[in-house]
């Protein structure tokens, strides 16, 4: 499915993804605090949302639970050596497990031979190697070899950003 975004809605869409890019206000009605935002009805705010996500330009909305305060300070960002004829269907498979967090694949480089990542959180050290033993065990021998890169600390977390140049 193709939408077009006018011109005009770009300016609107540059100007949306400004006022959420640090997250909706806890106000009783964001969408109503946005749409007055933007000096647009609710309705028209939904529908330009709507049609940001049918173009691409906006995978989805959701809350994004911060893991750290919820006690999930263990993450892994696995890393999997799978034959690529299968990575259609293990991908699937890992990114749909509720431990894992994300899941996509890589092209292979020189010295690194793995394609296929999966993030898991979990509340230890113990359970993140549980999670990556249990994604060994659904990769089966489609797997010729994993690795596990243990998160030491964080240096960003937020999402897109516009430049004050793009506003």
């Amino acid at each position: 499915m193709s939408v077009c975004i006018s011109r005009s809605e770009s300016s609107l869409a540059q100007r949306l993804v400004v006022l959420t890019q640090a997250g909706l206000p806890l106000v009783e009605d964001p969408w109503a605090w946005l749409a007055g935002e933007l000096e647009l009805s609710v309705e028209s705010t939904l529908d330009l949302l709507k049609r940001l996500q049918a173009e691409g330009a906006i995978r989805r909305i959701a809350a994004v639970p911060n893991h750290y305060r919820l006690g999930y300070c263990h993450n892994g960002m696995t890393v999997w050596d799978v034959r690529d004829t299968d990575m259609p269907r293990l991908g699937a498979l890992l990114g749909a497990q509720p431990f894992v967090s994300h899941c996509y694949r890589r092209p292979r480089r020189p010295g690194w031979r793995y394609n296929l990542f999966a993030m898991v959180h979990g509340r230890s050290r113990e359970e993140i190697d549980s999670y990556r033993e249990h994604l060994r065990y659904l990769l089966g021998d489609a797997c010729a070899a994993d690795d596990m890169l243990v998160s030491s600390r964080i240096l960003k977390k937020t999402g897109l950003r516009l430049s004050p140049a793009a506003r």
